[in-house]
């Protein structure tokens, strides 16, 4: 399993995220450009001391992080999908990918794959437009890690 980040513009998510997936140890995937130097004391702060733990990996574009790590399935998180993240049946070598906070994936980077990849997180309050990356991270994470017996 891994967990993508396309573009991230705000470290202090990266670093929750990063986090997260120390105490996971799902392998977390950062793709260029980043709104921040991954060295910033704010992506370090929110990370804590469990950097050492994080199998962290930078990527100049998504087809490069695609080519080293050939994952079995690309899931796309996105407000603009009709599936719910927990009805995807997500394996072991999956990717789990998520855009930057501000612009989400974009029309073009989705339209690059089938609307049955692309996956939301259902919100009843139609007022409120998302949910912070981190926490966004984190649901479908553990999902997708129950689903594949890795917790």
């Amino acid at each position: 399993m891994d967990v993508v980040l396309v573009e991230p513009k705000i470290p202090q998510n990266t670093g929750s995220i990063a986090r997260t997936c120390a105490a996971t140890q799902v392998p977390l995937h950062l793709i260029e450009p980043l709104g921040f130097e991954i060295s910033e004391k704010n992506v370090r702060r929110a990370g804590l001391d469990y950097w050492p733990y994080v199998p962290l990996h930078q990527h100049d574009s998504f087809q490069t992080y695609l080519e080293r790590n050939h994952p079995r399935k690309v899931w796309l998180l996105t407000k603009h999908a009709k599936r719910a993240y927990y009805t995807a049946d997500f394996q072991p070598n999956d990717a789990l990918v998520f855009g930057a906070e501000t612009t989400g994936l974009g029309k073009e980077f989705l339209s690059k794959y089938p609307e049955d990849q692309w996956l939301l997180i259902p919100m009843p309050c139609e007022h409120v437009r998302s949910l912070n990356l981190s926490n966004s991270v984190s649901i479908v994470l553990y999902e997708a890690l129950r689903q594949s017996g890795l917790i």
